[in-house]
């Protein structure tokens, strides 16, 4: 939506101007009269041309919370609505945030509700965050729904915080081991091999086979490295694709051990989202929607659809969650029980913190478990390409001796 920028005069006949996000610039005079202001020009604003390396980038969910929970406190300590975001855009450290807000106080003035001049900024603000805030502004409970997706947020990021954590470690080691292999190869290997070829020496299968691979690897690295980047390129492409979403997702949840901390992550966020909007007041049909686009996985996303489906035909979430197989029993189990008796956004909630801590378990279960993997291939690889360079040493002393 474009941005215009006006000026005109107030009441008494003082000068004033600013700037308004509307449709058009009957929107903006439209806006402008409500509040008596004489409109002398409107202009729309010209697009700015914002580099990656230069700009605020997208707002971090850390930095949503924060915002937030100091939202939050503010409403609830009784505070004026444009004075809470006044004192925000002020304290806010990142410049493109900054701006968002001051645009979002410019839309409010221009007689926008709070979840409208929120919608503007989708990047920003989520489905999920300006339909809890549209329920919050109707019900009049604008403070509690601020805590309730402050404290949503927090439990998110640090969610996605642990699942990091525990991919770290052995991408540090796996790359390591990348680079100590391929400086062998390229480049340690080929000078033990021009010292066997000056010794005439009938080598060792393990070691012809180390060399060979070792001039393949350095005529070809600039091919290799391009087929890898193909690949990955290919593989993001197809994953765009409606088919290869299924496809992907469905095999990343059948990964041996990897599977169960995606699968378990993905019913923390289902649960707690879904919890989160029905205790906030969102419409349930429009509460799944919401819920399954922040699923985080195509079959998870699936299930919670069938499920409005469900829901929408008269019928219960649990069914369809079920039939599709992706929630374990108990999940369905403790649904039912909530639908049943009528504490469904308790019952998620439970669900939520149950799982949190069964991530927290499966992000300590993946580490033990590929701690030891990665070290007895790292030990074998590394450790056959030294034998296989020592092997020809050792024969020509045995013949000396």
């Amino acid at each position: 939506m474009p941005i215009f920028i006006w000026k005109g005069r107030t009441p008494t006949g003082g000068l004033t101007s600013g700037e308004l996000t509307a449709d058009n610039q009957d929107k903006v005079i439209e806006a402008l009269r409500k509040r008596n202001i004489i409109v002398t020009s409107v202009k729309e604003k010209p697009r700015e041309i914002k580099l990656p390396f230069l700009s605020g980038g997208k707002v971090k969910v850390k930095d949503l919370a924060i915002f937030t929970r100091q939202f939050s406190t503010m409403i609830s300590a009784g505070l004026p609505l444009m004075q809470c975001l006044d004192i925000q855009s002020q304290q806010i450290e990142k410049e493109g945030f900054r701006k968002i807000v001051k645009l979002v106080m410019t839309d409010i003035e221009g007689g926008s509700t709070l979840a409208d001049a929120l919608r503007r900024h989708p990047a920003t603000f989520s489905a999920l965050y300006t339909n809890m805030v549209d329920a919050g502004e109707k019900g009049g409970i604008l403070d509690n729904i601020l805590a309730r997706l402050a404290t949503y947020l927090e439990k998110a990021e640090a969610l996605n915080r642990k699942i990091k954590g525990a991919m770290i470690y052995p991408a540090i080691v796996i790359s390591v081991a990348v680079i100590a292999s391929a400086v062998l190869m390229i480049f340690v290997i080929p000078v033990f091999a021009a010292m066997f070829k000056e010794m005439n020496a009938t080598l060792p299968l393990p070691t012809r086979i180390t060399v060979a691979v070792s001039n393949a690897l350095k005529s070809s690295i600039l091919v290799i490295i391009a087929v890898i980047v193909a690949i990955v390129i290919l593989i993001r492409v197809y994953y765009k694709t409606d088919n290869g979403q299924k496809v992907i997702d469905t095999f990343l949840l059948k990964m041996w051990i990897m599977g169960p901390l995606i699968q378990k992550s993905s019913i923390s966020r289902f649960a707690r989202t879904l919890g989160t909007l029905l205790a906030s007041g969102v419409a349930i049909l429009d509460a799944l929607e919401i819920t399954a686009k922040t699923a985080g996985n195509r079959v998870v996303h699936d299930a919670v659809m069938e499920a409005r489906k469900s829901i929408g035909g008269g019928e219960t979430i649990s069914g369809p969650l079920r039939t599709m197989k992706v929630f374990p029993p108990m999940v369905t189990s403790m649904i039912a029980v909530g639908e049943a008796t009528g504490g469904l956004d308790e019952m998620l909630t439970k669900i939520a913190d149950f799982y949190d801590a069964e991530v927290d378990a499966a992000v300590e279960n993946l580490t033990a478990a590929l701690e030891p993997v990665i070290i007895v291939f790292l030990g074998i690889f590394i450790g056959g390409l030294v034998i296989s360079m020592y092997l020809p040493i050792f024969s020509m002393a045995s013949v000396i001796k």
